[in-house]
């Protein structure tokens, strides 16, 4: 890897809470793994326009004020837990939506928290998450529930593609299992039409792209290949219980609503049990990234 990419850092989105915090303890450590520095971002549209003036005469704290107390609280969490990892802080005067997918145009990946300070339920991912995942330039990371932090033993699962030549999110799945030293599990999905007899050919098929996508890890790494019956999100969200990280590719769908993630990224997202990576697949044959 050249030393223009090592530089790229590992973006996180910081609003405060809680959930945020736990995806700076996960992002750090995904720093070490790949000698990274870190870019802690809170953004929001209160300094635009309104500003300290107009917070002062309302008599309602400055939001630079706030935005630099939660940048620098999760420095420090940062700092403290990892010292040698390079941190640097910024605060957006946009909204996060549109700052974090500008800073993911030159980041690793963008690392964002399952809630934001909004309330919604813990067991769904806010708008935010969604959008981001949806048009980031890189992968995202969405942080929940699971057994720990990058550094965490346990397996990467990733979902294998309909096309698993070119795929980056076959790339960044062999490479997370790599640099944790676990087990990748490559699992596709299939379903037998009607009556079916056993043998079918589809899942012949689900045998073939998952041996397609492991043809080019690294020798000696332990490989699991996974050939369920039946519907890829729910394969994926058992899969997800007890695994470090849930990897799956995305291609874009442009609507009229813009770029729109699929099914199935769109399912593990929100219900996971693992953190969950969505990996922006390269236009072209090979974007085709959802199970069957």
């Amino acid at each position: 890897m050249s030393a223009a990419v090592r530089e790229l850092p590992i973006v996180v989105g910081v609003d405060g809470s809680e959930p945020s915090l736990r995806a700076v303890d996960w992002a750090v450590e995904e720093a070490v793994l790949r000698g990274a520095p870190l870019r802690l971002v809170y953004a929001s549209l209160w300094e635009r326009y309104e500003g300290a003036l107009l917070a002062q005469e309302l008599g309602r704290p400055a939001e630079e004020v706030m935005a630099r107390d939660v940048v620098g609280v999760a420095e420090q969490r940062a700092r403290t837990r990892r010292p040698g990892v390079p941190v640097g802080t910024d605060v957006l005067p946009e909204e996060p939506e549109r700052g974090l997918v500008r800073e993911s145009r030159t980041a690793l990946a963008v690392v964002l928290g399952v809630r934001g300070r909004g309330g919604v339920a813990e067991a769904l991912l806010g708008s935010v998450g969604v959008t981001v995942a949806g048009h980031a330039h890189c992968p995202v990371i969405v942080v929940r529930g699971g057994p720990g932090p990058a550094g965490a033993r346990g397996r990467v699962v990733l979902g294998v593609p309909g096309r698993p030549a070119g795929s980056a999110a076959v790339r960044f799945a062999i490479r997370e299992a790599v640099l944790r030293d676990v087990p990748l599990e490559a699992l596709r999905a299939w379903r037998r039409p009607g009556h079916s007899p056993s043998g079918h050919p589809r899942e012949q098929d689900a045998a073939e792209l998952v041996e397609q996508a492991l043809a080019d890890a690294p020798e000696g790494m332990e490989l699991r290949r996974s050939r369920v019956e039946g519907n890829a999100r729910d394969a994926l969200l058992a899969a997800s219980g007890d695994a470090a990280l849930l990897v799956v590719g995305v291609s874009r769908r442009h609507g009229r609503l813009g770029p729109q993630l699929g099914r199935v990224p769109h399912g593990v997202l929100h219900h996971a049990h693992c953190p969950v990576a969505v990996v922006p697949e390269p236009p072209g044959p090979a974007a085709h990234p959802e199970p069957a």
